[in-house]
């Protein structure tokens, strides 16, 4: 009996603890999800939702999963905001279909939603705020396309299945090849799983079955760094041309040696920013924009030493890591 009682005391004062740490809330909170905390474009994403919140006077709650691949812990998480009682919710779904339910069960606990980077199979959130994804892979194919002279091989490195962000630009690629350039065959469609080792692996073997092939496009950071990586390791740098999505330290020097030729950029900076205002405008009773299309920036070696896009590059909160 003592050992209930003890058990009960503690409950008891937890739950006082909770209800004492909602009552000090002074600002509103807002849960920011990405699908990854791992890859730099997500880190980007966070320190834009971070300086939103600074100039904003909100607070902000991130988590989300490690990988990519973890729909399941991102609905965890999701659901834990709810829980919480978040003021608002800003995710990027690692799954446009299995985030569905948990997303609704924050609207319906009244919990506005902004949707970033990657889409979702429903309506009724605040806003959608991404890069045009289909507008890039459309610039993707025609970039590749026209390094190859109209004529020949490539292939496409995928990121995963499920992703609304990267499915569009990947479905953009082939319809733009398809519909713009008839001399020019998909010889392969391989998936690197949101994994740089499996996407090396699965870049080798693209090149092992086609000896010939003439270019490559990955769709998204982790697939280019294996297409960097397996076409730096055969010798092939500069003559397989390869056209990647995203950046990081290493996308920057394949584009000094020429391994890679066109890197397409996002602002994921911009992304988590125009995510957490939006829910701000929301909270504060103003209309958000619905949607915000932000443009890919295509970015080759000669453009390295601009100042703009040395900003993108190199962003001030890089320095502090």
């Amino acid at each position: 009996m003592r050992q209930s009682n003890s058990r009960l005391v503690l409950t008891l004062a937890v739950a006082a603890a909770l209800l004492c740490s909602c009552q000090k809330r002074t600002k509103k909170l807002i849960g920011v999800v990405p699908k990854a905390t791992s890859h730099l474009f997500f880190m980007s994403i966070h320190a834009g939702a971070m300086d939103a919140a600074r100039d904003f006077g909100v607070d902000i709650l991130w988590n989300g999963p490690r990988e990519e691949t973890e729909f399941s812990r991102q609905i965890e998480i999701v659901d834990s905001m709810v829980a919480q009682r978040v003021d608002a919710l800003a995710i990027s779904a690692t799954d446009h279909t299995a985030l569905v339910a948990p997303v609704k069960r924050a609207m319906a606990a009244g919990i506005p939603v902004t949707v970033y980077d990657s889409g979702l199979d429903l309506t009724g959130y605040v806003t959608f705020v991404a890069t045009d994804n289909y507008g890039a892979g459309v610039i993707g194919a025609r970039k590749l396309a026209e390094l190859v002279h109209g004529k020949g091989k490539v292939a496409e490195l995928m990121h995963k299945p499920g992703g609304m962000s990267t499915g569009d630009r990947e479905r953009a690629f082939e319809e733009t090849m398809a519909k713009e350039f008839p001399a020019i065959q998909v010889v392969d469609r391989r998936y690197g799983m949101a994994d740089r080792a499996k996407s090396r692996d699965a870049a080798e073997n693209i090149l092992t079955a086609h000896p010939d092939l003439d270019g490559i496009f990955a769709s998204a950071e982790a697939n280019s760094l294996g297409a960097m990586q397996a076409l730096t390791a055969r010798g092939l740098s500069g003559k397989v041309k390869l056209v990647t999505f995203d950046f990081s330290d290493e996308h920057v020097a394949a584009l000094k040696d020429g391994t890679i030729d066109v890197m397409l950029v996002q602002d994921p900076h911009r992304i988590g920013y125009e995510a957490v205002h939006s829910l701000v405008m929301k909270l504060n009773g103003e209309t958000p924009p619905a949607t915000m299309d932000l443009k890919a920036r295509v970015i080759v070696k000669q453009d390295l030493e601009k100042p703009d896009v040395q900003a993108l590059l190199f962003p001030k909160w890089r320095e502090t890591q």
